[in-house]
């Protein structure tokens, strides 16, 4: 039995990061800046797009 897509992509794995002074000021100037209301999406979309990237140059290839 599959879940349903609702269920599926239900957030239930927390993360901790813990950053230095200089970069929470760099993060409160970013979202000052660019007008970031939700942090919690801006890392998780760079996280994954940082992945995302890694694993495509790293694919393999054929020659």
């Amino acid at each position: 039995m599959t879940l349903p897509e609702k269920e599926r992509r239900k957030r239930i794995h927390r993360k901790t990061i813990i950053f230095n002074s200089d970069e929470q000021k760099l993060i409160d100037s970013f979202c000052k800046r660019y007008g970031v209301k939700n942090r919690a999406k801006l890392f998780r979309e760079a996280i994954i797009t940082v992945m995302l990237q890694k694993m495509e140059q790293d694919h393999p290839t054929l020659f």
